[in-house]
């Protein structure tokens, strides 16, 4: 395979990315992304990748979540604190369900870009380009919103730096205390409707109440104050990426420095294109989304790219095929991989395939499909006696109606009450926690089932 070089992949086919109409503009934006600092560093993503080692053998597991697409009018402490606030209520049911670590990666300082299933969009007979992200181009719909503008991208450097420093501060600062991120788990159970939950809820304070009796609380271990927090976002804007690329000079090897992972979209994947080209080059865990038209043969071409030593953690495998479909397409991408002896890990993203428009008009993701699809995914890995090493959604820690169900039951008709996204619909605190306490079911009953076989 020929030498990698960083602006290798401008050689190759590109797809879901801008044509910058300044050139001039858009390589001084490079020159000066370039000079900047990188946002994360060498080593955390080294320990990172150790870390979704451990998931894909079944000693850990990956929780991935935030936002479908970062705003910069949306930006806020206060929605950076609350998504990162779920997350950890999400991780401390997830590890108790599990009993093992809970690998801790948002969606976040870094999701600026969104690929579009059409190049332009119509509203009332006009008829302009698709909305591209906020590192790209504007929501609103006027032609001059729509041109996309490479200045954009210092924007979403600053605000990436800016969430970056705030979750390094939460995860270290006591805010990820362990009790009093349960004391809000409780607070969520003590509705009427969350009532099913409670049970796990008293069991893990009955876990805390006999590790602080035996003298183990979070006033006398420091690991139960802290926490690792990884960003990621899907690596779609290359000339961003390239810019943020740096050579480790521990290693040796390059680094893409907007975050500690990147993944690839189901869009973006295809083998000879410039999306593999780049994310092939650089240390850093790869995501690679695999949708109902990824084939088995191109799933071995592109382990072998992105992954040629088999590394444990440097390539996890997101599946993506909407509820009802994954017992169609997961098992012979299963088969797949194990045809090949290739080092993944398998992780569940039930959002993407599970979008409709609902009848008064907004995209909407009804809650029970999202359920149905985590729970065929854990049923085809207990079938083919693989790993289901994490899950992957859509989410903010924000009251937002996005998505129908959920035991606040959203309805169609509350939709319109706070939607907020950008893009697409998420998860809200609510919905999210209830699935992470499903989800621990999930993960406790294949526990049993693995002890049972043990013995």
């Amino acid at each position: 395979m020929a030498e990698w070089q960083k602006s290798g992949w401008r050689a190759k086919p590109r797809v879901q990315m801008p044509d910058y109409t300044d050139e001039d503009a858009l390589k001084a934006v490079e020159a000066q992304l370039a000079s900047y600092p990188p946002l994360v560093f060498a080593g955390e993503a080294r320990r990172l990748k150790e870390q979704l080692g451990a998931a894909a053998r079944g000693e850990a597991f990956l929780l991935q979540g935030g936002d479908c697409a970062e705003s910069f009018s949306q930006f806020s402490a206060d929605q950076i604190r609350d998504t990162f606030k779920v997350m950890l209520q999400m991780a401390m049911v997830l590890t108790y369900g599990a009993k093992v670590p809970v690998v801790k990666v948002g969606r976040m300082a870094g999701q600026f870009a969104k690929p579009r299933s059409a190049p332009t969009e119509v509203i009332d007979g006009v008829e302009l380009p698709s909305y591209r992200g906020d590192i790209i181009n504007e929501l609103d719909f006027t032609s001059s919103s729509r041109i996309p503008d490479p200045r954009k991208m210092l924007q979403a450097y600053t605000q990436a730096a800016a969430t970056l420093n705030l979750l390094r501060a939460f995860s270290t600062g006591g805010y990820a205390d362990v009790e009093q991120v349960h004391s809000w788990t409780l607070g969520f159970t003590e509705g009427e409707k969350a009532a099913k939950y409670r049970d796990m809820a008293n069991r893990i304070s009955d876990t805390l109440d006999f590790m602080s009796a035996a003298g183990v609380n979070s006033s006398t271990s420091h690991s139960l104050r802290t926490v690792d927090f990884y960003t990621s976002h899907e690596g779609l804007l290359l000339e961003y990426e390239e810019a943020l690329t740096r050579l480790d000079s521990t290693s040796d090897k390059w680094l893409a420095g907007s975050g500690h992972m990147i993944w690839i979209g189901d869009r973006t994947r295809q083998p000879d294109g410039a999306h593999v080209e780049f994310c092939r080059g650089v240390q850093n865990p790869i995501g690679l989304k695999c949708g109902p038209t990824t084939t088995a043969e191109d799933l071995k071409v592109l382990m072998a790219k992105l992954n040629p030593e088999n590394e444990a953690g440097r390539l996890t495998l997101i599946a993506r095929f909407g509820a009802g479909s994954v017992g169609e397409h997961l098992p012979r991408l299963v088969k797949a991989v194990q045809e090949e002896g290739a080092n993944v890990l398998w992780t569940c993203d039930p959002m993407h395939g599970n979008t409709i428009k609902s009848a008064t008009g907004y995209k909407t993701r009804p809650f029970e499909s999202v359920l149905r699809e985590v729970r065929e995914f854990f049923g085809v890995h207990k079938a083919e006696g693989t790993v289901p090493g994490g899950v992957h959604f859509e989410m903010t820690g924000q009251d937002v109606t996005e998505c129908t169900g959920g035991v606040r039951a959203v309805t169609e008709e509350n939709l319109s009450d706070r939607y907020h996204t950008a893009c697409d619909p998420r998860l809200n605190a609510s919905q999210s926690l209830e699935l992470a306490f499903l989800v621990a079911e999930e993960l406790s009953a294949l526990r049993q089932t693995r002890l049972a076989q043990a013995v």
